[in-house]
């Protein structure tokens, strides 16, 4: 029988991290919730904790740590402007189903509610952004509900969960036994028999079938089952922002992202298709385009996890609700391989017609990510902040496997990504692959958010590479002004006398600034080298856009490009 303590519950809260293997936590201290601290202090050599220079990059960087590991983030704050800084970061987690704990302090039980200093219902500020919100008032409380929290973060459709402890209940007493962690597993109950014939008889009659791939592949690692599929029914594939990896970007049967800033092929595809498998992916808005008028030809399958997620945005033929990697492991063991050439030689077409392109005589975001692309093989974890870097990164990097592209898809945070990168990192080191290169894809205007973040890495010295792609604008907005708004650029140039090396520099990293093409290979080979954290400033022209494009409230299968716009 295990042994029985009596612990304050700070020590319970260290207990119950140790007991689910949480090996790094990302944090700032503050009153409340300096005994967690103290006891935190007292068991370093079991649990790495990172000290961010904010809060909202103690939320991002748990969140990056999740998404490269599969694992629970962790992230600690204290109470009142401590616990809501975590909030953009909490939200950012929830949109991406990114399993996270949040653990905050509070005001003593007996000043809850009378404005007390430092004190706000940080409970009730992340209800809706949130698995579950929990406050614990009562110490014999604590040890379960740390449990069930990190249960409910990796349950069915995973998702951050808040814990919120008065700082009484840190410093009372209360017997703790340890218990192994709870299994979680995979939600199969509600995968009917029925559904399943439903899925077979749609996808056996199909003469163009396609495939789409969401994020929800890549949290039930559903890849193998995949590409199985692909390759079975021989169909062409399309992921969304989320799913990269989880289908490799270098299968011949690939067609690109989809959506706004999808591939052509993808889009067309899509619009042609007669049967449309849906596998993991919520059907967002600047995937699907007009909803009306989204994959108007095709029967929709959907598979999901998450039965909510069933007909909300699109109206489907078809479901079946559970663990994505169940499902289709039971799909594929009865489906017989067949051909589909005729339509696979169609979308090959497709591509050669309409392949990514971009200006090649000088320095630009695309060649920037695809000599990131050939110096690491495939090989690394991209990280990004959300823009026009974001877009040229998904398209232009191959991701061959899942778990590589760390990306706030259904927020959009812009400073997401320094503080992910930062997470990925230590995740990596974690899960014994340490030498993995980490690099963020940033635009200038989001470095400005979370820049603070290079201090963090410097005096760690994590090894990551934020690379800027530094058009001295905010590069989307300015796409969306020149394209529909009448070239008014209100408030979007940031062109000041900001330096970002010197910046960086000050704050311990090692900094470089490329301007020309043949800048970027050397710098990027020498910051890979350095194992040290790097910032590199590269200089790219503020009218550089990313195409194809869908303009916003039009049907996907209006994509356009350079080739069909004139734009001085």
């Amino acid at each position: 029988m295990s042994e029985t303590r009596v612990l304050n519950g700070s020590e319970i809260v260290i207990e119950c991290l140790k007991e689910q293997g949480v090996k790094t936590v990302f944090g700032y201290p503050g009153g409340a919730i300096l005994n967690i601290y103290d006891a935190l202090y007292k068991h370093q050599d079991e649990i790495t904790h990172i000290l961010t220079s904010h809060e909202q990059g103690a939320a991002h960087a748990a969140d990056g740590y999740a998404r490269a590991t599969g694992k629970v983030g962790v992230c600690l704050a204290t109470s009142g402007p401590g616990a809501t800084n975590l909030v953009t970061g909490i939200a950012t987690a929830c949109m991406d189903s990114i399993p996270m704990v949040a653990i905050t302090c509070n005001v003593t039980t007996g000043l809850l509610g009378r404005d007390s200093f430092q004190e706000v219902d940080i409970a009730g500020v992340t209800m809706p952004i949130t698995k579950y919100s929990f406050i614990v008032k009562d110490i014999s409380q604590l040890a379960n509900v740390i449990r069930r929290a990190f249960t409910i973060a990796q349950s069915g459709r995973p998702g951050p969960v808040l814990i919120d402890i008065t700082k009484d209940v840190t410093s009372a007493e209360w017997e703790y036994t340890p218990m192994e962690p709870e299994p979680v597993v995979r939600q199969k109950d509600t995968i009917c028999d029925e559904d399943i014939e439903t899925a077979l008889e749609m996808i056996r009659k199909a003469k163009k079938p396609f495939i789409f791939v969401g994020g929800g592949a890549v949290l039930s690692d559903a890849g193998e089952e995949i590409y199985t599929l692909a390759h079975r029914i021989h169909a062409p594939v399309a992921d969304s922002l989320m799913a990269k990896g989880a289908f490799n970007g270098t299968d011949e049967l690939y067609a690109g992202m989809v959506g706004m800033h999808g591939t052509k092929t993808s889009n067309f595809g899509i619009s042609e298709c007669d049967l449309l498998i849906v596998a993991g992916a919520r059907f967002s808005d600047r995937v699907t385009g007009n909803a009306s008028k989204f994959a108007r030809n095709a029967k929709i399958l959907q598979f999901d996890v998450d039965a909510a997620e069933i007909n909300k945005n699109i109206r489907v033929d078809a479901s079946v609700i559970g663990d994505l990697k169940l499902i289709l492991r039971r799909l594929n063991a009865r489906l017989d391989p067949v051909n589909h050439d005729e339509w696979v030689q169609h979308i090959e077409m497709m591509k050669e017609m309409y392949p990514l392109r971009y200006d090649k005589s000088r320095l630009t975001g695309p060649f920037i990510i695809e000599t990131i692309d050939e110096l690491t093989n495939g090989d690394a974890v991209i990280c990004t902040d959300v823009g026009q870097h974001q877009m040229w990164a998904a398209q232009y990097y191959k991701f061959r496997k899942p778990r590589t592209l760390l990306t706030s898809g259904g927020l959009g945070t812009m400073g997401y990504g320094l503080g992910a990168a930062i997470g990925a990192k230590m995740g990596c080191g974690d899960m014994g692959c340490p030498d993995k290169p980490v690099f963020n894809i940033a635009g200038d205007g989001c470095f400005r958010m979370n820049m603070n973040e290079v201090a963090t890495a410097a005096r760690y010295n994590i090894p990551i590479i934020e690379v800027i792609m530094n058009n001295q604008v905010l590069g989307m907005v300015r796409q969306w002004q020149t394209l529909f708004y009448g070239k008014r650029y209100s408030h979007t140039v940031l062109n000041d006398a900001v330096d970002f090396v010197k910046v960086s520099e000050a704050m311990g990293a090692k900094a470089y600034r490329v301007t020309s093409k043949e800048e970027l290979r050397p710098v990027l080979e020498e910051a890979m080298a350095l194992n040290a954290p790097v910032v590199i400033d590269c200089q790219i022209h503020c009218d550089d856009r990313v195409y194809p494009m869908v303009s916003p409230g039009a049907p996907i299968q209006d994509a356009f490009d350079d080739t069909d716009l004139k734009i001085d």
